[in-house]
C-alpha cells in the first residue's frame, strides 16, 4: 500500500493575529529569540560572520563551565599567569605572573570585569596554549550547531580568524541559560574587584543591568565593542513566565547600544502575547489506518501547544496536521505519526509540533483483511473497466 503525504487543514480556536510593528534596529547585525516558545522575532543580517569583540568571551566560559561540570576543575582549582596574560591590553584583571587566582576568580574577572587576562589564563590552564584553547572553541562551536564561529583566541582580540555571528551568539546564549543554570547568575553580578586592583574597571559594563522596568528584569550576559565591530551587546531578560535572548551588534556609541537593547526588549514583551491553541492530548484531526482493527486513529499534540504570536486582532493564526497515511497497524498510543504546522502572520518560519497517536490500535483480522482485499480488487476492476471504455 502506497503512503501518501497527507495534509488536514486545521480550525481551531485562537486569537486572531496581526503582524507585530515591525523593529527598525540601529544595529548592523541583529537576532532577537523568545526562549519559551523557541520563536525567532527579529533576524538581521544574523548568520553573518562578524568581529564578536569580547561577546567570544562567552565561548571561552562556556568551555570552563563544561571543565566545572565534569569535574576537571573545581571554583577553588588556581591557575598560573603568565608573562603573556599579564601583558594582555584592553579589559583586564591587572593579573601579574605572582597570582594565582581561583577559577571562580577567573569567572568572576571574565563575565564582571571583561578580563583579556584572564581569558588567556584560562585558557592555557585547561589546554596549555591559547591556539590549541581556540581551537577547541572553534571544535565545541560546531558541536554546539554554531556554524558561522571560528576562534583565533580565547579573549575575543580584534583577529581576522576571530569571527562569529549573531545567531550562533544567541545559540550559545540560550544553551548557557538552558545547560549551566548553576552559573548563570554570575552574569547578572555588577560588581568585582580582584584584590582592590581594578576599581575603574570593577563595574559591569551591560547597560540593561542598570534598568528598573516595573514588568521585566535583565539578567545577562556580555558586552563588547572594538573599532572594527562597533559596540554590541549578548542580552537575556524575563518578564513573568517569557525570556528572551537578543544579540546586537556594530552600533556607534555605548548610548546607543544602551538605548538600542532597551528598545529591543520593550518591543519583544509589547508586541507579542502567549496564547495557548490546544493542550497535550487533544485530539486535532484522524489518520487512516491501514489493515487496522480501527479505520482511523486520532491525532493529538504530544505538548501543550502555546504559542507567541503578534499583539493584535485580523487575520488568523493557520494550522495544518501533516502525516505519511494511511498509517500502517498496529499503532500504539503515543507514536509519533506527523506534526502540527502552525502559519503565523508576522514570522517567517512557521511553527512544527509534534502529533502523536490518541489510542492503540490493533491489527485487523481476517474479516478486516478480507474487506481490504475486496475493496482492492473492486478497485482494479473499475479502473481496468475504465481504460476499456476510454
Amino acid at each position: 500500500m502506497p503512503f501518501l503525504r497527507l495534509v488536514a487543514v486545521l480550525s481551531l480556536a485562537l486569537l486572531a493575529a496581526l503582524p507585530a510593528r515591525a523593529f527598525e534596529t540601529r544595529a548592523n547585525s541583529a537576532w532577537v529569540y523568545d526562549m519559551t516558545t523557541r520563536t525567532v522575532l527579529l533576524e538581521k543580517n544574523a548568520d553573518v560572520p562578524l568581529p564578536p569583540a569580547s561577546m567570544s568571551k562567552l565561548m571561552t566560559l562556556e568551555l570552563l563551565f563544561d571543565a566545572l561540570r565534569d569535574g576537571r576543575v573545581t571554583p577553588d582549582t588556581t591557575f598560573a599567569v603568565s608573562t603573556r596574560a599579564k601583558q594582555m591590553g584592553g579589559s583586564t584583571m591587572f593579573l601579574n605572573e605572582l597570582d594565582r587566582p581561583s577559577v571562580r576568580e577567573l569567572m568572576q574577572g571574565i563575565a564582571i570585569n571583561s578580563g583579556n587576562d584572564a581569558c588567556v589564563v584560562v585558557a592555557e590552564g585547561l589546554a596549555g596554549s591559547e591556539e590549541a584553547f581556540a581551537r577547541l572553541m572553534t571544535e565545541r562551536a560546531r558541536a554546539l550547531g554554531m556554524t558561522q564561529s571560528t576562534f583565533a583566541n580565547a579573549s575575543g582580540w580584534p583577529d581576522p580568524g576571530q569571527r562569529m555571528s549573531m545567531h550562533d551568539l544567541g545559540v550559545l546564549a540560550a544553551h548557557l541559560i538552558t545547560t549551566f543554570p548553576e552559573y548563570y547568575p554570575l552574569f547578572s553580578e555588577t560588581t568585582y574587584n580582584y584584590k582592590d586592583r581594578a576599581p575603574a574597571n570593577a563595574h559591569n559594563r551591560n547597560p540593561l543591568l542598570k534598568i528598573a522596568a516595573a514588568d521585566w528584569h535583565a539578567d545577562g550576559l556580555k558586552t563588547g565593542h572594538t573599532e572594527e565591530a562597533g559596540f554590541g551587546l549578548v542580552g537575556s531578560a524575563v518578564m513573568g513566565e517569557r525570556r528572551i535572548v537578543f544579540v546586537l551588534s556594530g552600533m556607534a556609541s555605548e548610548t546607543e547600544r544602551a538605548q538600542e537593547a532597551e528598545a529591543v526588549a520593550n518591543w519583544a514583551f509589547r508586541q507579542f502575547v502567549l496564547n495557548t491553541m490546544a493542550t497535550k492530548g487533544t485530539q486535532l484531526a484522524e489518520a487512516p489506518v491501514w489493515l487496522g482493527a480501527a479505520p482511523k486513529v486520532g491525532l493529538a499534540p504530544a505538548e501543550d501547544v502555546t504559542l507567541l504570536l503578534p499583539a493584535g486582532a485580523k487575520e488568523g493564526v493557520k494550522a495544518e496536521a501533516v502525516f505519511n497515511g494511511p498509517v500502517q497497524a498496529p499503532v500504539k498510543a503515543g507514536d509519533a505519526l506527523g506534526q502540527l504546522v502552525i502559519h503565523i502572520p508576522g514570522l517567517d518560519e512557521p511553527t512544527t509540533v509534534p502529533l502523536v497517536a490518541t489510542a492503540d490500535v490493533a491489527e485487523g483480522g481476517f474479516l478486516v483483511r478480507m474487506k481490504t482485499a475486496i475493496g482492492r480488487l473492486s478497485a482494479r476492476a473499475f479502473q481496468a473497466a475504465s481504460g476499456a471504455n476510454s
